[in-house]
């Protein structure tokens, strides 16, 4: 009795058909926003951007810096997953911060 066994085969694509496959669009188009608020000592934030984010100190106060002068700063941006989680952290070291898709 032959056996016959499964012999994994490739598949041809025509030219048109390679064309119609998609990539699938990764969410990367969001961003965490903190806003300045009347609480937190700018020392303080600077600590968390550096604590939470691993930005270096000048990173961290340019940050801080934007916060404090211009009302808010993007800090992080990604997936929207990723940025609900960072705004999240943000909130647990009591910080005013929110998620908006990227322009």
């Amino acid at each position: 009795m032959d056996h016959v066994s499964a012999i994994p085969m490739e598949i041809e694509r025509t030219e048109a058909e390679r064309a119609q496959e998609v990539d699938p669009v990764p969410d990367v188009p969001w961003i965490t926003i903190v806003h300045n608020d009347p609480v937190n000592l700018m020392s303080y934030v600077t600590y968390v951007f550096q604590a939470y984010f691993g930005y270096s100190k000048d990173k961290a106060k340019k940050l801080m810096m934007d916060v404090h002068h211009k009302g808010r700063a993007v800090v992080s941006q990604g997936s929207r997953e990723e940025m609900e989680r960072d705004v999240q952290a943000m909130h647990g070291y009591g910080l005013w911060a929110t998620l908006q898709r990227d322009r």
